[in-house]
């Protein structure tokens, strides 16, 4: 049972095998040379993805936590720069933190040249996290009726993960939040979570039960 736990605290985590994935995509989608935004970046961990790029980052900065270069510190909803600079945003894991997503994805449409994307990702399924800013969970509705809102067409939206993902999610939670007194169960539901990572790794299953993270693509209309 040990092994199990040990085992549990090391699988990987394949919300970010898929999210890294995923966004290789969006590096690909626009040509080198091409002006990046990264909105909310944090430690800017995907920045070697858009090497090719002009990659820039604005993040608020007000979290606990090791931020990497961040280009404007400021609230997204009011980014220090000019109309339509950039070709392509990536907005991931941060719309759950933002008090008014709304007014964040209007700016980001203003900051964006007709015809750009946002690749944006956002939990349905997650503890919650980096308190006190964490405010929301999104379903596939309310991913449409914010482009709505904002003048941004959803070009796609689809699960990041698979079910497999989400259980394993679950699993582990439950196996490192359980008292030291259910040893035997911890172990179990390591080797679980284990197994269902795995999975998801493999194959995702976006059929069914619910997803852990939704990745959206929303497009400013051409002018």
């Amino acid at each position: 049972m040990l092994t199990a736990l040990r085992r549990v605290m090391s699988v990987p985590n394949s919300s970010r095998l898929h999210l890294q994935s995923w966004l290789c995509e969006a590096a690909a989608s626009v040509p080198p040379g091409s002006r990046v935004l990264d909105a909310g970046a944090g430690d800017a961990r995907y920045r070697t993805l858009f090497d090719r790029h002009l990659y820039e980052t604005a993040d608020f900065g007000k979290v606990d936590k090791a931020y990497g270069q961040i280009d404007y510190e400021c609230e997204l909803s009011s980014i220090p720069v000019a109309d339509e600079r950039f070709e392509l945003v990536i907005f991931t894991q941060v719309m759950e933190h933002l008090e008014d997503p709304l007014s964040v994805l209007v700016e980001l449409r203003r900051v964006l040249k007709p015809g750009g994307r946002i690749w944006a990702t956002a939990p349905l399924f997650f503890e919650e996290h980096e308190q006190p800013y964490d405010f929301y969970r999104y379903t596939q509705f309310a991913w449409r009726r914010l482009g709505e809102r904002s003048g941004l067409e959803v070009e796609e939206l689809r699960w990041l993960e698979g079910y497999d993902g989400t259980l394993a999610y679950q699993l582990g939670f439950a196996a490192r939040s359980l008292p030291t007194s259910q040893l035997p169960i911890r172990g179990l539901l390591g080797a679980l979570a284990w197994y269902f990572y795995r999975r998801d790794v493999r194959r995702p299953d976006r059929e069914r039960g619910l997803c852990k993270n939704y990745a959206c693509i929303y497009r400013r209309p051409p002018a």
